[in-house]
């Protein structure tokens, strides 16, 4: 009872800047629906995300790498991503720049864009992750600061304190949009059995709609 209501609070506390953005999503599952707002100030990842929609790579799409109390990833994966781009005779790598922003962080619920390797952190075109994170201390956001060289503002240090994230991939994965409605169908989700390589051992997919306000 608890933990439905701390996630029915974390709803209300996040509805009313959710619903400040002009772009909002919903994710079709078989354990349920949730919606997505998209961040006006990552206006590059936003606009990828709707194209995309619109050209159904999202339509019975996949999640495909689920680990509990860390994320839940879909789309393309990285293992398929890399043999398409080891196939291509031009050795294209095609990526979208990193969007970086105060307000755009790894919070519980958090839409972040994935990404391989690359020096600059751009991110895969058809990759996404939910962050379905641990409790973090202020321990914990001290070391990352002194580790990674940035600082937390107030509004992260609350947030992560009160609800949890993912702090350690701020500044190196773009966060670009947030579940404001339905956060416990994605939670339902990053708790299925997975293999040593964190596939589900049942298929988990998923369908994406522009919601038209």
């Amino acid at each position: 009872m608890k933990k439905i209501t701390w996630i029915v609070g974390l709803f209300l506390f996040w509805a009313g800047g959710a619903h400040a953005q002009s772009k909002h999503l919903l994710f079709k599952t078989a354990f349920g629906e949730f919606k997505v707002v998209l961040y006006d100030f990552t206006p590059h990842h936003r606009d990828l995300m709707l194209r995309s929609i619109k050209d159904s790579v999202y339509q019975n799409a996949l999640f495909n790498r689920i680990i509990e109390n860390f994320v839940v990833q879909g789309g393309e994966h990285d293992i398929d991503i890399e043999k398409k781009e080891a196939a291509d005779p031009l050795h294209r790598k095609p990526r979208l720049a990193a969007e970086f922003d105060e307000r755009a962080f790894h919070k519980m619920g958090a839409l972040g864009a994935g990404r391989d390797g690359n020096p600059e952190k751009a991110s895969f075109l058809d990759q996404i992750y939910f962050v379905v994170g641990k409790k973090i201390s202020s321990a914990d956001l001290d070391s990352l600061e002194a580790k990674k060289g940035i600082k937390y503002s107030k509004e992260q240090r609350k947030e992560y304190l009160a609800h949890g994230g993912q702090p350690r991939l701020d500044h190196d994965f773009t966060v670009f949009g947030e579940i404001y409605q339905g956060l416990d169908v994605i939670l339902k989700i990053s708790q299925v059995k997975t293999d040593q390589l964190d596939f589900p051992l049942e298929k988990v997919p998923f369908t994406i709609v522009e919601i038209k306000e």
